[in-house]
């Protein structure tokens, strides 16, 4: 049962008012759990796993179709693969439902399962590099608690999404005093968006985001690549917008072995049609450190500045880098380049200086960056400009006709609503798009389509309370609330 509502939490997820529809169910899940006649820590933590391994298996079987269908690899491993990658993030969730059992009373059981939940999060976010993706704090893109990602991010939504799912519970045999308190917190909630930290910056930026819509397989072809460089050079010299931005890899060979020209025609453009460029390529560099040669890249060209170079700090587990002790299972799988060198966490922002304009500064990231809320804020805080919008280049042919890239997007949006910063998504097979400060889709493309979003966007400037402290205010509560909780524990 719990591991059907697991995969029915992770399905409501894709819905267009998930972030509404999620609460009654994790407040069933919740019921479920309580309503177990054993109530010991071992039996709740069974339960939460239980529930986990239906939510992430769901959520991630798109891993399947890199391993399987793009990578060639058998079936059974492909499925054992996702099964435990499912078990290992499930645990983060069993862990955080130990909190059932640790505290009693009208409210305090709910704010500590809350904190609790914010603190598993947070540390799959980070452990053996983090893999935050599908956090519950996403779809409140599309919930009740958008309005909080500005004060205290996706763990902020977070936690008032698990504290009134718990308190929906207590809405039968304390009806008035529930209600009231969930009226409250939503209605707070709200009152929250009245306030905005970032205002407009200068005139509309014109704006092209090519999709390719490239199948993977002929990326590892010399014939493919060759057609898709092709495209993609032919299709931004003919653009007629400030900005042209193409996706993650568009350019898919070494920088230094790029057809004889392909660089220089595309300087050549930018420089007499004062355009500006930015597009996805394989750096090339050795790297004495970690004696790795190639790097997730994106290159920008300028009309009147040096070639700017952003390399991939976040790598992926196994498609960017290789774990220690996993080479055998990389070697299972037929993709070539799965060991990147990894580019410094603070890099400098991608200036768009147009005359008569003020620059504008854009902070780039490249495929599942924007999934870590945290980073990004850290690099705006820490960046000797002010960002004034977020490009994020990103190839999901990886995982085919699934949600990937429905979640993905819905990351974006919430990495908007925390820096209050407008965004471009620029992706191979979708979804392309353009994002207001407030997360909400401007304009998009079809999956799976070959197309230019042409465009335009307004830029912004400012810093939300988000950027300014991170994950402090919502980790310190929490972590106030959970040593609440154990010596309330110990008193007992």
């Amino acid at each position: 049962m719990l591991f059907a509502l697991g995969a029915m939490l992770a399905g409501a997820a894709e819905l267009p008012l998930g972030g509404w529809i999620q609460i009654p169910i994790l407040s069933l899940i919740w019921w479920q759990i309580r309503k177990n006649p054993s109530t010991s820590f071992r039996a709740t933590f069974l339960l939460g796993l239980s529930f986990g391994l239906g939510y992430f298996v769901l959520g991630l079987w798109w891993i399947f179709i890199s391993l399987h269908d793009i990578g060639g690899m058998n079936v059974a491993l492909s499925c054992t693969a996702v099964f435990l990658l499912a078990g290992l993030l499930a645990i983060f969730f069993a862990c955080a439902t130990l909190a059932i059992n640790a505290s009693k009373g009208k409210f305090f059981p709910g704010l500590l399962l809350a904190a609790s939940w914010v603190a598993t999060e947070y540390l799959r976010g980070i452990l053996f590099t983090g893999f935050p993706w599908m956090g519950l704090g996403e779809t409140q893109v599309y919930g009740p608690f958008a309005p909080v990602a500005p004060y205290l991010g996706g763990l902020g939504c977070t936690f008032f999404v698990v504290l009134i799912s718990w308190q929906l519970l207590s809405l039968r045999a304390h009806f008035k005093t529930t209600a009231l308190f969930l009226v409250c917190i939503v209605g707070l909630s709200q009152l929250l968006g009245v306030w905005s930290f970032t205002k407009p910056k200068g005139g509309p930026l014109t704006v092209e985001l090519i999709q390719g819509n490239f199948a993977q397989s002929l990326v590892f072809k010399p014939e493919g690549m060759l057609q898709q460089i092709a495209f993609y050079k032919s299709t931004m010299t003919d653009s007629q917008a400030d900005l042209v931005v193409s996706p993650e890899t568009a350019l898919p060979w070494p920088e230094t072995n790029l057809p004889t020209g392909t660089l220089e025609d595309l300087q050549d453009f930018a420089t007499k049609n004062k355009r500006f460029l930015l597009f996805g390529i394989l750096g090339r560099h050795f790297n004495p450190a970690d004696g790795r040669e190639f790097s997730n890249r994106a290159i920008g060209l300028s009309p009147s500045s040096p070639p700017y170079r952003y390399d991939k700090s976040h790598l992926v587990p196994f498609g960017e880098f290789i774990p220690p002790g996993f080479r055998w299972f990389v070697n299972a799988f037929n993709v070539p380049l799965s060991d990147f060198s990894r580019g410094p966490q603070n890099q400098p922002l991608f200036i768009i200086n147009r005359e008569g304009q003020l620059p504008l500064y854009a902070a780039i990231t490249i495929c599942y960056e924007d999934v870590f809320g945290d980073e990004l804020a850290a690099r705006l805080r820490n960046s000797e400009e002010s960002a004034n919008l977020f490009i994020n280049m990103t190839n999901l042919a990886w995982f085919g006709d699934s949600q990937a890239p429905t979640q993905q997007l819905r990351l974006s949006q919430l990495r908007s609503l925390e820096t209050g910063l407008p965004a471009l998504r620029a992706t191979n097979t979708g979804i392309t798009a353009v994002l207001g400060p407030d997360g909400k889709i401007l304009a998009e493309l079809p999956k799976f389509t070959q197309g230019i979003l042409k465009t335009s966007i307004q830029t912004y400037s400012g810093k939300t309370p988000y950027v300014i402290w991170g994950n402090i205010p919502i980790l310190s509560l929490s972590c106030l609330l959970l040593i609440l909780g154990f010596i309330r524990q110990r008193r007992i």
